[in-house]
């Protein structure tokens, strides 16, 4: 899995491409870290390139909200391809997590606490 690091809005965006699976999780979960420390920090993960999603990558994504929401600051995802958008559908987590269709989007609806 490739992570490249850009801002939407002064956000960071996280863009993940490849497979988040248990081989590559913790290269994420360690890059995610920092964030969990700083009091409202907020993150954007750009999916448009992700093509495949274990349950250690969802456990990852889960660990993340609740650090980042405990810290009063959010997660956001963005352009989810078909293999993921159906396993955020599966799985139940369209209501949990922001999605929406771009990096920008979602870091708006961030910054506005949605």
């Amino acid at each position: 899995m490739e992570i490249t690091l850009s801002l939407a809005d002064g956000i960071p965006v996280f863009a993940l491409a490849g497979r988040l699976d248990v081989a590559t999780s913790p290269v994420l979960e360690e890059r995610l870290a920092p964030l969990y420390e700083a009091s409202g920090s907020k993150l954007v993960m750009d999916c448009s390139d992700l093509t495949y999603v274990s349950s250690a990558g969802l456990r990852v994504f889960l660990m993340c909200q609740r650090h980042l929401s405990a810290a009063g600051g959010g997660l956001a995802f963005a352009t989810l391809g078909k293999p993921v958008r159906e396993l955020f559908h599966l799985a139940g987590l369209e209501d949990l997590f922001i999605i929406e269709e771009t990096p920008e989007a979602a870091a708006g609806r961030l910054t506005a606490g949605k």
